[in-house]
């Protein structure tokens, strides 16, 4: 940077975090400061030496502050290249004092479009024109300028000055961050204005004409579904608390791409119940699934409907863990992969940090649980597009429910067909679940035949499924479902209905003296 002029800065922001302290760090490298509006009286306040940018321009904001950076003098500063000679001789005619420094951040239009009920005329007066105008202007002249867009670069920049390493390859990476700031602010301007024209137009579709995402990079991950395939973690600018991206890791190895993904089908399929619940996922489909009395006794169930496939699980509870549930999970022989849990005891983490073999591999994850995340946009990549759908996780209604058969079911039959239920859309197409006393006792997954389906379930739910349901998560095509379901001692099924072959469907269930549900509801899970 050249030192034939003063050192000058541009400061003028909407987040204050940590600026005091940066700016002294500036002044103490010999920065004159210049700033505008809140920003500057908050330098002043805190003792600060700041020029109004009005000074140096010598216009006033006008129009309520809307205009005051929008000046010749302000962006010739930026944008203008002093070692250019055509440039310099516009520097020198139009008494324009280069700045070496801009610290710019925007109004909060994503913080205040979140609002619930925020008003039209409140969004548009938090655009912010002048800031990004500032922002592209030094991005673009990084070769001159630094562009600082967030506080998380404060203590960086100011090392970089310190040690006079502010190179034209760390300005470079400053103006990234820069452009990927404005074509975020951009991309939410732009969705939720399309969202109110959308609304005013009086269209019916929930979906816009087009679809802007942008994740930040969390972490990159040790490999993807395979060794051979690289991965990394991304997540929203601002996730909910109670996402997996929110989660703390608070024991355990690294988390893989693979550990993700049952961590938050884990999380998910808890999240359903009232009771205390436990499930225990692998491969993405629940193995286990229970609920119970207590936090101790929901687990073990969960445990026991697969003890098999449970050995290197993934496990979800929707309590806080405490010591007696660590005790029945540090059983010798039983393996698990990681835990998420609305929280730890002290003495459950003791626990599972000091008796099992895996002590010191078990990933110990926290996050919060609740309903904030229910109905959100579900997106999947498909070769060359993107597909988006309502995610499946509303609360079940159970008022259109229908019995279709002679005999109705009973009332602890009832109970275990709402908890088979609520499992079911969470296994893959096609799905059969058996299940007694709150426990899931055997899950068909994935499979391209329903009866398949049945048949898994009912071998892995053995002797036990003698007096249990089975769930359907789509219709029974035809009654050989409901033969083999009869065949395993199941006496009530509940499934959407909607076959051409219903009746022949409800006349296997009297047959076999089986109650059957018809919910009116899908729950494909490809």
């Amino acid at each position: 940077m050249s030192t034939s002029r003063p050192l000058r800065a541009l400061v003028s922001v909407s987040d204050k975090a940590g600026l005091e302290p940066f700016v002294r760090g500036l002044t103490a490298l010999g920065f004159e400061i210049l700033s505008t509006g809140g920003t500057r009286k908050f330098l002043e306040q805190a003792g600060i030496p700041v020029i109004d940018v009005t000074t140096y321009t010598g216009f006033p904001e006008i129009m309520d502050g809307r205009v005051k950076t929008l000046h010749p003098k302000v962006h010739g500063a930026i944008l203008g290249r002093p070692t250019l000679a055509s440039d310099a001789s516009a520097i020198d005619a139009h008494g324009i004092i280069p700045f070496q420094l801009v610290c710019v951040n925007l109004y909060p239009f994503e913080q205040t479009v979140a609002k619930p009920h925020v008003e039209f005329d409140e969004a548009v007066e938090n655009i912010d024109i002048g800031g990004p105008s500032m922002v592209r202007s030094a991005a673009k002249n990084h070769a001159h300028v630094a562009i600082v867009t967030q506080p998380s670069q404060y203590n960086e920049v100011l090392e970089q000055l310190r040690s006079g390493l502010m190179n034209e390859a760390f300005r470079r990476k400053l103006a990234a961050a820069a452009f990927e700031l404005t074509a975020s602010y951009d991309r939410a301007i732009s969705d939720y204005m399309a969202k109110i024209v959308t609304e005013e137009s009086g269209q019916t579709s929930a979906f816009g004409q087009r679809v802007s995402l942008t994740y930040k990079l969390q972490q990159e991950l040790r490999y993807g579904e395979n060794p051979h395939q690289r991965a990394a973690f991304y997540v929203e600018d601002r996730p909910s608390a109670t996402s997996l991206a929110s989660a703390r890791q608070l024991n355990g190895k690294e988390l893989s791409y693979n550990n993700l993904l049952d961590l938050d089908a884990a999380k998910s399929i808890v999240s359903d119940y009232q009771e205390p619940a436990s499930c225990v996922i692998k491969h993405n489909n629940p193995c286990g699934c229970a609920i119970g009395e207590t936090l101790a006794d929901a687990f073990e169930k969960s445990y026991e409907g697969d003890p098999v496939s449970a050995f290197g699980s993934i496990i979800g509870l929707n309590r806080p863990v405490d010591a007696a549930t660590a005790e029945r999970m540090c059983v010798p022989g039983r393996f698990i992969e990681a835990i998420i849990a609305p929280g730890f005891d002290p003495a459950a983490i003791e626990i599972l940090t000091t008796k099992p073999k895996w002590k010191s591999n078990v990933r110990l994850m926290q996050v919060e649980f609740s309903d904030s995340d229910r109905g959100a946009p579900d997106y999947r990549r498909v070769s060359g597009g993107l597909l988006v759908q309502d995610r499946d996780d509303l609360p079940q209604i159970d008022t259109d429910w229908k019995v279709v058969t002679e005999r109705q079911p009973t009332a602890q039959e009832l109970v275990d067909l709402k908890f088979a239920w609520a499992v079911c859309r969470h296994v893959k197409s096609n799905a059969i679940v058996f299940a007694k006393d709150g426990m899931l006792l055997g899950a068909g997954a994935g499979q391209m035949s329903r009866l398949d389906s049945s048949m898994i379930a009912a071998y892995k739910a053995g002797d036990r499924s003698q007096g249990g349901v089975v769930a359907s998560d789509a219709f029974f095509p035809f009654r050989d479902g409901i033969d083999a379901a009869a065949k395993a001692g199941i006496k009530a099924a509940i499934q959407p209905g909607g076959s051409r072959n219903d009746d022949e469907v409800i006349a296997a269930c009297n047959e076999h003296g089986i109650a059957m549900i018809f919910t009116g509801m899908r729950h494909f899970r490809h």
